[in-house]
């Protein structure tokens, strides 16, 4: 199935593009964020599983175990911290 990929702030800045149509077979999320890991290089720095990162869902924000629909929209986030 056909995904849409967003990438902000210092994971966008690492990897050198902000988004991206990829093919996946990945059932959830997690599984989608292993497979951009094994892409090794700046994704598996960026997305590597010691790094905090948020993910939205069709510009929701959900947690890794939800269930990836075909041609949704996946948002990949660096923690925001603000003052």
């Amino acid at each position: 199935m056909n995904v849409e990929l967003r990438y902000f702030a210092s994971i966008r800045e690492t990897i050198g593009s902000g988004r991206e149509s990829v093919d996946t077979t990945a059932p959830t999320l997690a599984a989608l964020r292993d497979e951009l890991i094994a892409r090794g290089g700046a994704y598996a720095q960026a997305l590597a599983r010691g790094r905090a990162v948020r993910v939205s869902l069709n510009q929701t924000m959900v947690d890794e175990t939800a269930t990836l629909p075909a041609g949704a929209e996946v948002a990949f986030f660096p923690p925001v911290t603000g003052g």
